[in-house]
């Protein structure tokens, strides 16, 4: 019987030889890729951003867990199983810490429970058309508004605009850039004695006989000296410890929810008005380009168990770099 040898494989053509080595050279692209989010989940779980030059790429972790949900799918359609389990675990982690801001769980407060609205505004080196800061003021029915960035000048352009009709009461400093505004009796006030003051503005209203604790903040920018940040943040931390329950802390925190300085202050016992009502992804920073949307939520309305955020919103004005908040909270202790 004769044996019949099996034919030899042909060798591969140009064409599937360009494919595989197409397929090698995007699977390497997707490696070097996956190295930023792996990096940013060590950093945010480790808290390496503290007061280090690692506080800038912390704030894109939302944009980088996109990027990794991307990696997921290129890498299972091209069957690489490491690469796609990696980028799966990664994918897992960041969603974990993103998703409950899409999903809230504010809003369910009871009806009876006092009204208190509040707004920050970032004036942007007291820039911020007074005209339509005092505008918002009015058709907001703001009771209590903190600016950062004021100047004697902007408060000067504030009165002239109409804010003493509206908000007769106030706690503007010479020396802080925090200002605060008031449609009611502001009492124990506090002013700052200087911009990133350890002691920020603060003062405290009182709704329906309840008192509520105002504080105007303004933390140090960590592009410019991120342990400045980091001990401006320590510094609210301390302040807010034992006091939480009835406090609002508003202003330009320059953090995102994913630093760990900002996760340390609410551990306080302080709730994110946006988180809380799902949206925690909405952008306030930079809102002064004429393209792009703001991309960073560094402005925030925070408030202790005493409060409920029922709505959350943010208004453009015109000549400042930040959008402001404006917030209705009820007072529910």
């Amino acid at each position: 019987m004769t044996e019949v040898e099996a034919p030899a494989a042909a060798p591969a053509g140009p064409g599937r030889r360009w494919l595989r080595a197409l397929r090698a050279l995007v699977l390497a692209v997707c490696a070097l890729l996956l190295v930023a989010p792996a990096v940013l989940v060590a950093v945010r779980l480790g808290g390496l951003d503290d007061g280090t030059v690692m506080a800038m790429p912390v704030a894109g972790v939302p944009y980088v867990a996109l990027l990794s949900v991307l990696l997921v799918f290129v890498t299972a359609l091209l069957r690489a199983r490491l690469l796609a389990v990696v980028a799966l675990g990664l994918t897992a982690v960041q969603l974990f810490w993103l998703v409950p801001r899409f999903v809230g769980d504010g809003g369910r407060v009871p009806t009876s429970a006092p009204r208190l609205r509040v707004a920050t505004s970032n004036a942007y080196l007291g820039q911020v058309d007074p005209a339509a800061l005092v505008r918002m003021v009015r058709e907001q029915r703001v009771d209590v508004l903190a600016v950062e960035e004021s100047n004697p000048g902007l408060a000067a352009a504030l009165e002239r605009a109409g804010m003493p009709e509206l908000m007769p009461y106030r706690v503007v400093g010479r020396y802080s850039d925090t200002a605060l505004y008031s449609r009611l009796p502001l009492s124990a006030t506090r002013v700052a004695d200087a911009a990133f003051s350890a002691a920020p503005t603060s003062a405290e209203v009182t709704v329906e006989g309840r008192t509520v604790r105002i504080v105007a903040v303004h933390t140090y920018y960590p592009l410019g000296d991120a342990q400045k940040w980091a001990d401006g943040f320590d510094a609210l931390r301390a302040d807010t410890a034992g006091r939480a329950r009835n406090s609002v802390l508003l202003g330009d925190f320059n953090a995102t929810l994913d630093h760990t300085p900002m996760r340390r202050l609410l551990g306080t016992g302080l709730t994110d008005s946006h988180a809380e009502l799902g949206r925690g992804f909405d952008g306030t920073w930079p809102a002064d380009r004429p393209v792009l949307p703001p991309v960073l939520q560094l402005d925030h309305v925070l408030h202790g168990e005493a409060l409920a955020a029922v709505t959350v919103a943010e208004q453009a004005l015109p000549g400042t770099d930040h959008r402001a908040v404006v917030a209705e909270l009820a007072v529910t202790g």
